[in-house]
């Protein structure tokens, strides 16, 4: 599953004010006094991630973004380059200096569901993902949790989707939708039946059971009039998702999705969560 590059644009400013600045400093606590950092992003899109979490870690970065997608690789590429203070090319690596920070950032082509062992660098010593695993089976998170406990690598993934929604106003179809789109969420997603809302408690389970220490931090979208733009597009998705599974009839659907457009408010759950070996 892959999503565009104007999407991933729009919720970036949500996707950044709504991570745990608490579980953020416990991470970039657990790596400091390091002058260096290797890391893997798995589906990372336009870069996002990286943005976020790159000012939090030691001054010289090596990171390997990985995406299935090889328009969204080119389209990291070319944002993240704008977004440094300056930026240049060594063996086919994006060399980026943003602030005190030097990063040498590598593009990777792969499916996780496949690829996994080879996109887990060797000289990988943290794994990050944002917005992943809601989209991924349970049987997919044991194993990928397996992969990680065999390296003893730590794993810290943002905004994975808790199924909390509380839109404004309230609506009398608001229950229906959203039991209709979790029923959505749990559909095969490219890694099997999707854990959906459920993914983060799989995750804290399948890392305990691997003897993992696991932190998890709320994380919502909370989202008013100066998100106008993203709660119609966040609208609009969610009905369409909503009409596929043919739970809602359609001018309920139509009703509930008029009264968004217009609406004032709505937050979305997330958890964040970091999982270690001491």
């Amino acid at each position: 599953m892959s999503f565009s590059p104007d999407w991933l644009a729009l919720r970036e400013p949500a996707d950044h004010a709504a991570r745990s600045a608490v579980l953020l400093n416990r991470v970039a606590g657990h790596f400091a006094g390091r002058s260096s950092l290797n890391v893997v992003d798995l589906g990372c899109g336009t870069g996002s991630n990286l943005r976020a979490l790159a000012p939090h870690l030691p001054d010289r970065q090596r990171w390997h973004l990985v995406d299935l997608d090889q328009s969204l690789l080119a389209a990291a590429r070319t944002r993240l380059a704008t977004w440094a203070d300056e930026a240049g090319e060594e063996d086919n690596a994006l060399v980026l200096l943003k602030g005190r920070k030097q990063l040498k950032v590598s593009f990777v082509g792969g499916d996780l569901t496949r690829d996994l062992d080879r996109l887990l660098n060797p000289g990988a010593e943290l794994v990050t993902a944002a917005a992943l695993f809601d989209l991924a089976s349970a049987p997919f998170i044991d194993a990928f949790v397996d992969e990680l406990a065999v390296r003893r690598l730590p794993l810290y993934t943002v905004l994975t989707y808790d199924g909390a929604e509380r839109w404004e106003p309230p609506h009398p179809a608001d229950a229906a939708m959203l039991a209709a789109f979790h029923a959505h969420q749990k559909t095969d997603k490219g890694f099997g039946r999707a854990a959906g809302p459920a993914a983060s408690r799989v995750l804290a389970e399948s890392f305990g059971r691997a003897g993992y220490r696991v932190l998890r931090a709320p994380s919502p979208w909370r989202l008013g009039a100066a998100d106008a733009k993203l709660m119609a597009e966040l609208a609009t998705g969610f009905a369409g998702a909503v009409r596929e599974t043919g739970q809602v009839p359609d001018s309920a659907v139509e009703e509930w999705l008029k009264v968004r457009l217009s609406g004032s408010s709505c937050e979305v759950g997330h958890e964040d969560l970091f999982a270690w070996r001491d």
